[in-house]
């Protein structure tokens, strides 16, 4: 484990709001255990195991029925950690994979068999290497006929200058924990404004309302957070996931307790209407009715 890298919350609270039927937790990943699936020799770090069993404890504690597992970094191209736990959760839970453009239709159909239903890509500096943008073009021409989609993880700062290409893609896109927006700065923020006109211009591009413990400068209970999340399920209801992000990798000033950040959820959807929409509605859409 990378030595300042924080273990997920060993014991969190139970919430006190109860999701919907049927709530999707869209966001989380699985990590190792190494002994079975090692993380990859080019990887930015190094988690804690955080494995399938104790993911869908975790789903089960707080209330959600399934799950959506995104690949994460640590874990590169090889998706084996992934496939497996969607394999032993069956309908529960869908997956976000990583690929390079040198995927086969072979296995792409393996994947969608599994529950796979798109892939990621991330333009973070600190997590990966540099992408060149044709491979994902390669990427995107082979996962369209599938009815995939593409999950995009960039900083608020870089936004501006991927634009163009986002904009290009001819395929739904969610982009990851509300663009990362600098929340110091208020909801009028231009920064946080050309993000809102990006997903009001395009009907193909999502968000999710998710990671307040990322975006906070205040700390909990995120109350800086709120309003920006807030703002975004109002403005775009039918094109808004939320996720607990568990197991939180990378977090460096604190380890959120995943419980009170399901209590959030009321906050930013204060309507049941919102609210089925957030966790259910929108989710059973793009992962188990595509």
């Amino acid at each position: 484990m990378t030595p300042d890298y924080l273990p997920f919350h060993p014991n969190p609270k139970k919430p006190d709001y109860v999701p919907p039927a049927g709530a999707v937790d869209a966001h989380c990943h699985v990590f190792g255990p190494a002994e079975t699936f090692p993380y990859a020799p080019e990887r930015k770090y190094t988690p804690c195991d955080a494995s399938k069993e104790q993911l869908f404890a975790l789903r089960d504690h707080l209330g959600f029925s399934r799950n959506v597992i995104v690949q994460a970094s640590c874990h590169g191209k090889n998706n084996d950690a992934l496939l497996d736990a969607l394999k032993t959760a069956g309908d529960k839970a869908r997956g976000i994979a990583v690929v390079g453009a040198d995927i086969t239709e072979e296995e792409l159909a393996v994947m969608d068999a599994a529950g796979v239903r798109g892939v990621r890509f991330n333009f973070v500096k600190r997590l990966v290497d540099d992408t060149p943008k044709e491979d994902f073009l390669r990427i995107v021409d082979k996962i369209k006929p599938l009815g995939w989609h593409i999950i995009v993880y960039f900083e608020a700062q870089d936004l501006e200058g991927l634009k163009p290409f986002l904009v290009s893609l001819p395929i739904t896109v969610v982009v990851d924990h509300m663009g990362r927006a600098d929340v110091s700065k208020g909801i009028g923020d231009p920064a946080f404004q050309n993000f809102v006109s990006l997903l009001s211009e395009h009907e193909n591009f999502w968000t999710k309302v998710s990671c307040p413990e990322r975006l906070t400068i205040a700390g909990p209970p995120y109350a800086d957070v709120i309003p920006f999340a807030h703002y975004l399920v109002e403005q775009f209801p039918d094109r808004v996931l939320w996720g607990t992000d568990w197991p939180h990798p990378n977090m460096k000033s604190h380890m959120p307790d995943d419980g009170a950040l399901t209590d959030i959820i009321p906050l930013i959807a204060p309507s049941k209407k919102a609210q089925e929409l957030l966790l259910v509605r929108n989710p059973e859409r793009l992962y188990w009715n595509a």
